[in-house]
């Protein structure tokens, strides 16, 4: 992309009117919006419609009097987005503990980062519920995420180890780790194939492959192809 031209800023405000600004998925918060299209930018929203979503019924709750409980990590772009749609008193939670420590109004609204697992959402919600006397929620998880984190922790009870691919920032990938390592299976979250250390297949006979949702496919191909060849060098049969 950029050999196309395509630049990654931090900061709009080296832009000049007339340029064109891409909004990543994870969206920005709406007074970023509003001085993009002030200083006379185009704007290209590629939001996702999931994180889209959130923002709106974070906008929602706080129209009715909630107080706005994100339910994500609270440096993450998309929670940041998300929070600027949420209020001034909306917090950020990522466990059962981060709520304990917290003192919150009566009447609570509830939304999710998009990639966040539905044990952890369930359990801050129950948490949530014994500690309000008006708790609405909107499940605002991917369908995608869940099917994915789903079908990984199935695969991660028929292998010996899981190898995860994706960015070493991506969110949800990460959770794909933590949840294979709730599975009781040694999971290496990994970026490239030439990540792979022989060592992780000493005494392996199986090996699960999964990846981030933003991972490409030729990246995941080639840690397949790699683990193939370890395979045929050392006489281990694995699956992927």
């Amino acid at each position: 992309m950029r050999r196309e031209g395509v630049e990654t800023v931090n900061d709009f405000t080296s832009l000049f009117p007339g340029d064109s600004l891409i909004i990543r998925s994870h969206g920005v918060p709406p007074q970023v919006l509003a001085q993009v299209r002030e200083k006379g930018l185009t704007v290209i929203d590629l939001t996702c419609p999931f994180v889209g979503k959130a923002q709106r019924d974070a906008d929602m709750l706080r129209q009715e009097g909630y107080q706005v409980v994100v339910v994500g990590e609270k440096q993450h772009p998309e929670v940041q987005s998300i929070l600027g749609y949420a209020g001034d008193n909306a917090v950020v939670v990522d466990t059962v503990e981060d709520v304990e420590k917290l003192t919150l109004k009566t009447r609570l609204g509830v939304v999710a980062q998009t990639t966040q697992s539905y044990g952890n959402f369930s359990e801050i919600v129950l948490t949530l519920l014994r500690l309000s006397k008006e708790l609405k929620v909107f499940n605002t998880i991917c369908s995608s995420t869940k099917e994915r984190q789903d079908a990984a922790c199935v695969l991660a009870g028929k292998v010996d180890i899981m190898i995860v691919v994706g960015g070493r920032n991506s969110a949800n990938t990460t959770r794909l780790a933590t949840l294979c390592r709730e599975k009781g299976k040694p999971a290496y979250h990994i970026e490239t194939a030439d990540e792979i250390r022989p060592e992780w297949l000493l005494s392996v006979e199986t090996v699960g492959v999964t990846a981030g949702a933003s991972t490409p496919d030729w990246i995941v191909e080639g840690v397949i192809e790699k683990l193939k060849q370890l395979g045929k060098d050392s006489g281990v049969v694995r699956e992927e």
